[in-house]
Order: structure tokens, then C-alpha cells, then sequence
């Protein structure tokens, strides 16, 4: 189905070469006038760029989010002026030429480097290197997967990726192309700018990996051309897209090309050229222009090319209506999947999974209720798609409904990382900026820190991406400090927009798992007990885990002291609370499994639920930012250090979280408030 665009570049009235150039020069100016940023891979990019946005990508500046539209990921994003030159170039609506020349200042629509959601026609936030190669490995996945549920008619487009030698430097490229050199996904196409060139020099200072020998032993499709050659990347771009294997072009070039003095030196990285180097530039590159003018012809050709993918998107969404009518005027599955709302179907599955936990009350790992959860919503939820990291079985992740995703079946339902947190969490983001897929995806807590930096982004893009996170406390036991989290739970919450879920029970679980599939700007990460749980809430009139914390326990009187738990110690707590009673103390239990959902709600709500009396924190990690619910004259129940390995009732025993202990810090703050 998909054919490349009718080229522009050969026409004679207008040269690749001036093409080209209009993208160095408006990177050159917005650079110089912003007295910041990064001229030089721009300037060497610039042909490579020139050809696959006039020959290749398929895409229409009228409608940025329109589904079937090729993928176009700048991993290198320091080079973000590439990007935006495109996009004003070719006819993006809000790129005008006044946000070219606000780069890098307040408000503007051009930042330093590419943000979602900020920017049309940015596919993903990128600048934390080798981010965006892994996000476009999830992003085209998520175009295999599609297409192989519902054809060529619907989902028929590749993703392209400009990539520099920083990002194949981090560790998370060799993740990200092993698993998709091992899917074969042979619609992505990573254009590798090989100027040898890092912020500290010549790549040879600190590396001497053969790049393009590391991507053929993960099975990828490879060559090197001269990235200054547009009929060289041309053919190699038409090459990679027959291909049967995702595709590596090292495109040799020239960082900072056409700047007689900074060409192919790490000085025209990371500053301005200066007032005489851009004169001489413009010599040199034959470009007489003043500072962000682009000669009309030039900007008329790159405006007509990019207006040539509207006839692609109008027959596109012409076979979509076509795939409704099929389906007798109803929505067809295909659209169910763009759909981010969450279908009746599921509203009711999810309510009579509730019900029976609150029925049964099983005693239960929140991992094995998590388990029950995802096999109930995964009937209910075509779209979603499982997946761990090599712990399928300890996550307990996969539905019994579930498919492995193979290359030979990409019309799986469950992705099998392989031991590769990072990527897996990068991956999900680009799964969820494609579109048409819940992803989520399963490791121990203690692991948390290999996919920190892809959570991250998916909090500052505001995505759709649910972590679930098990073995979350020294309840694990025997395996010992190196894989008891302790510290995880402070680091996960002190991440800006990211949902932190520790449920107490089965209706915790299924109410976290609820509220983590509604949070359509928010990742989630759900972190489960491994040891079993006792059932502590039946009342399940409304979603509390929605409200971030609830009483569970309110005494008969007035509030002596308040214990506020957390996941397994929640059960801690009531039993404090009755030994609280036998000495005459009104304690109130406090179920907290979200504080970030908590600090959302209303003053009056949250000064209700915490109560005017002495608190007491109960939770099996460090303090983090506890003191902020507890405050001044408030108690703390929990972690110090790390964990030691033993039998999970030794460890709560030996580190003092008992209810015991919960019980005398409570009479302590009571005896110092009377």
C-alpha cells in the first residue's frame, strides 16, 4: 500500500541544494539569535533530512495526528532546529517564522529540544539521548501490531528515526535494537548521523564500537553511504523500505557542514557560529539571504511538497468509513482501539471483579489479585497489551487470553521484553504515542531504577503507559537488600504527574488498576506485595483508591491518633488500632494507596480524612516525604536502611514494623500532646 511521494528534489527550478540549505540557514539564525543551541547536526543533517521529508515520509501538516501518517522521530533532539525548520518549511500551521525566531525563549512553540504535546508535529519528547531510538522502536511495534489486526487498508506506515552517535553510545540503544532486530520490525528506518563528532571531541576519544557491525549482529538490515549524496540516500532509504529487517543508514557526514572554520569540530556542537563564521557560511553555501528569509521559490516547493500528503490522508480516511460501513454503521474495532475513553464493556467487568473480591475477601498477593484483574479486563479490552521484562511469571502478568508477540505472530497480545527494563519502559511510551494500544508491562520495584528515565518522560509527555511494579518491600523475603525496595516508593513519587500506586488488598488492586487505565495524561505504576494480603475493605460503593486515601477505621469516639498505611501495611495498622483499643485509644486507620491522587483532592477532604489528632506513618520503605501528612508532631513506622535476607515475617519482626511498634510510637505522640 504504502509507495513513496513523487520527487520534488530533481526538479531543476529549484536545486537540493537550496532545499537544503533553507534548513541550515534557519537553524543557523534561530541559533545565533537565541545566543544558544545546537547548529552543527542540523547543518550536517540537513540533506539527509531534505530527502526523506521531499521523496519519503508520508504526512500531512493539516492534520499533525492523523494515524496512518509516517513516524518521524529525532532522537538526537539537541538538533531540535532541524525539526522545526521542517515543519515551518513544509507548512505546519503554528510554526510560523516569529516561533523560529523565539527559539528557546518563553512561551514560544520551538524549545531547546522536541517536546510532545507542546509542539505540533513533534512525535515524542527527546533529548536525554537514545530516548527517542527506544520510543521508536515501541512506535513501530505498535504499527506491526496494528496492521497485522487490521490490514494495510488501515495501518500502512514506517517510522523514521535520526539518531547521533550520543544516542548510540547509551547503553538503552543496544535494549532497543536487540528487540527490534529480534521482531524484525522492518517499518522502522534509523538514519545515523556519523559525523564521529561528541561534545568532548572526536567520538575516538571514548569509543571505537563499529556501529553499523553492532546493528547487523542484532539482525538489522545495514549500510553507510555519504550523507552529503542525495541520490545515495535517496537509494538507500527506497533500499531499507523493501527490507524484511528494521534498517541502519550510517549516513556519513559533516557536523556543522558549511562553516569554513567550525565544520568538523565538536565547536559547532553546542554554540552560535558568530557573526563572522555566519557571513562566511553564507559565502560559502552561495546563500546571500538576510537572517530567516527563505527565497519564495524555495519556500513555495517545500510548501508544495508538504501539501502532497493530503490526497494520502483523504483516501485514508475514506477506507476507514468504508471499515465502519462494514461493520453496519457501527464504530469499527478499528476506531474502538483509537478511542482512549475505556468501553462499557470493560465499566461492567471491572464492577463484577469488585464485587467479588469484596465477596470472597481472599487472601491474596496484590501481584496474584493484579493477576486475577488483568485476566478479567484483558476479554473486556481488546487494545491492551501486557508484556515484563523477562518475569512474566513472578509479575504475574499475562492473561490467560493473552498471545506471546513472535515475529512470526504479531498479532500477539503480550510482549516478552526479555531482561530489558530500560527498553521496555521506553518502548511503552512509544507504544502509547502511537496509538491504538494500552501498554503495560511488568518488573520488580527494586528494578525501578533501570526505567526511571523513560517513566519520566512519560510523565512530562503525559501518557497513557501503566508499570506494574511487584515484589515491592522487604515483604519479599529471602532474595535479600539487593532486590527489597526501600527507597523506590520516595523516588517514584517525587517524579512530577506520575500516578504511585500501592494497593492493601484484592478491591485495592482492582480499584488501582481502574484508576491507572482512566489516567489518560498520567503513567502509572502499580507496586504489589509478593507475600499474601488479607481483604480489609468491603465497602466498595465508590473507587476510594480514586480519592488517594480513605478511612477504613473510624472509632466510635473522637480521634485519639490517626494511622496511616500504606499496601501490606495497611493490615499492620488495624491491628495496631485493636490493640490501641484495649488500652482505651480511639485510633482511626487510614488506607493512603496514592498519595499523588490524594494531594489532588479538595483542603476540606483531605483535612477530614487526616484528622486534627497525632499521626502515625506505616509504610515498609524510607520516610521520603511522609512528614508532609504527618507533619511536625507526627511518627514514622518503617525503614531506615536497606533490607537484610530472611523470611518476611524475620524481616518486619527485626526492623520494628509491627503493630506493636505502630501501637507504642502512637502512645508516645499521645502522652507528648497531653
Amino acid at each position: 500500500m504504502t509507495t513513496a511521494l513523487a520527487s520534488v528534489t530533481s526538479r531543476p527550478d529549484v536545486a537540493h541544494d537550496e532545499m537544503a540549505n533553507a534548513i541550515r540557514f534557519l537553524a543557523i539564525d534561530a541559533v545565533e539569535q537565541a545566543k544558544a543551541g545546537h547548529p552543527g547536526m542540523p547543518m550536517g543533517m540537513a540533506d539527509v533530512a531534505t530527502v526523506l521529508f521531499t521523496d519519503f515520509l508520508k504526512f500531512d501538516p493539516a492534520d499533525p495526528a492523523w494515524p496512518d501518517r509516517d513516524r518521524f522521530v529525532l532522537s538526537a533532539g539537541h538538533g531540535s532546529m532541524l525539526l522545526y525548520a521542517l515543519l515551518y518549511l513544509t507548512g505546519y500551521e503554528s510554526m510560523t517564522l516569529d516561533q523560529l525566531k523565539a527559539f528557546r525563549q518563553w512561551g514560544s512553540q520551538t524549545p531547546g529540544h522536541p517536546e510532545y504535546g507542546h509542539t505540533p508535529g513533534v512525535e515524542t519528547t527527546t533529548g536525554p539521548l537514545g530516548q527517542g531510538v527506544a520510543t521508536a522502536v515501541g512506535m513501530a511495534l505498535a504499527e506491526r501490531l496494528m496492521n497485522a489486526r487490521f490490514g494495510d487498508d488501515l495501518v500502512d506506515h514506517y517510522t523514521y528515526v535520526i539518531a547521533g552517535d550520543g544516542c548510540l553510545m547509551e547503553g538503552l540503544s543496544q535494549e532497543a535494537i536487540s528487540l527490534a532486530g529480534h521482531l524484525r520490525l522492518n517499518r522502522l528506518i534509523v538514519l545515523f548521523d556519523d559525523n564521529r563528532i561528541s561534545i568532548d571531541g572526536a567520538t575516538s576519544l571514548s569509543c571505537s564500537d563499529d556501529q553499523a557491525a553492532r546493528f547487523a549482529a542484532s539482525g538489522w538490515n545495514v549500510c553507510r553511504i555519504d550523507g552529503h549524496d542525495p541520490q545515495a540516500i535517496s537509494a538507500a532509504i527506497r533500499q531499507a523500505r523493501s527490507s524484511d529487517r528494521p534498517s541502519l543508514i550510517a549516513c556519513r557526514t559533516v557536523i556543522g557542514f558549511g562553516a569554513p572554520n567550525r565544520q568538523g569540530s565538536e565547536k559547532v556542537h553546542g554554540a552560535p557560529l558568530g557573526a563572522d563564521e555566519v557571513a562566511k557560511t553564507r559565502s560559502a553555501l552561495r546563500w546571500p539571504y538576510p537572517a530567516f528569509e527563505i527565497p519564495d521559490v524555495v519556500l513555495a516547493e517545500w510548501r508544495e511538497l508538504g501539501g502532497r500528503g493530503r490526497d494520502a490522508r483523504r483516501a485514508w480516511i475514506e477506507r476507514s468509513r468504508v471499515a465502519c460501513k462494514a461493520d453496519k454503521g457501527e464504530r469499527s474495532p478499528f476506531h474502538d482501539a483509537l478511542n482512549r475513553k475505556l468501553p462499557c464493556t470493560y465499566t461492567k467487568a471491572m464492577a463484577a471483579l469488585v464485587e467479588r473480591f469484596a465477596t470472597e475477601r481472599p487472601k491474596l498477593a496484590t501481584r496474584q489479585a493484579s493477576q486475577q484483574v488483568i485476566d478479567v479486563i484483558a476479554e473486556a479490552l481488546p487494545n491492551l497489551l501486557g508484556g515484563s521484562a523477562d518475569l512474566t511469571h513472578s509479575n504475574l502478568t499475562q492473561a490467560k487470553s493473552q498471545v506471546s508477540v513472535r515475529p512470526e505472530t504479531l498479532d500477539g497480545s503480550y510482549i516478552h521484553y526479555g531482561i530489558r527494563e530500560h527498553g521496555m519502559a521506553a518502548a511503552m511510551n512509544g507504544i502509547a504515542l502511537h496509538g491504538g494500544l494500552i501498554p503495560y508491562g511488568g518488573t520488580f520495584l527494586s528494578f525501578a531504577d533501570y526505567s526511571r528515565p523513560a517513566i519520566r518522560l512519560a510523565a512530562l509527555m503525559g501518557i497513557r503507559v501503566i508499570h506494574v511494579m511487584t515484589h515491592d518491600s522487604i515483604g519479599l523475603g529471602e532474595d535479600g537488600p539487593t532486590h527489597q525496595p526501600v527507597e523506590h516508593l520516595a523516588a517514584l513519587r517525587a517524579i512530577p504527574n506520575v500516578l504511585v500506586f500501592r494497593p492493601a488488598d484484592a478491591v485495592e488492586t482492582a480499584e488501582a488498576w481502574d484508576c491507572a487505565l482512566k489516567a489518560e495524561s498520567s503513567p502509572s505504576i502499580l507496586c504489589l506485595s509478593r507475600q499474601a494480603l488479607p481483604t480489609v475493605r468491603t465497602d466498595i460503593k465508590d473507587n476510594q483508591v480514586a480519592l488517594g486515601a480513605y478511612v477504613l477505621v473510624e472509632p466510635a469516639f473522637a480521634r485519639d491518633v490517626t494511622l496511616i498505611a500504606t499496601g501490606s501495611e495497611v493490615a499492620i495498622a488495624l491491628e495496631a488500632a485493636k490493640l490501641l483499643a484495649e488500652d482505651g485509644v480511639q485510633a482511626a486507620v487510614v488506607s493512603a494507596p496514592c498519595f499523588d491522587l490524594f494531594r489532588q483532592q479538595p483542603r476540606d477532604y483531605r483535612t477530614k480524612v487526616l484528622g486534627s489528632a497525632p499521626r502515625v506513618g506505616v509504610e515498609a520503605a524510607v520516610e521520603g516525604d511522609w512528614a508532609r501528612w504527618l507533619g511536625e508532631a507526627g511518627a514514622f513506622v518503617g525503614m531506615t536502611g536497606f533490607g537484610a535476607s530472611a523470611p518476611a515475617d524475620v524481616l518486619y519482626r527485626e526492623f520494628g514494623i509491627t503493630p506493636a511498634a505502630v501501637a507504642a510510637a502512637a502512645k508516645q505522640l499521645i502522652q507528648r500532646a497531653n
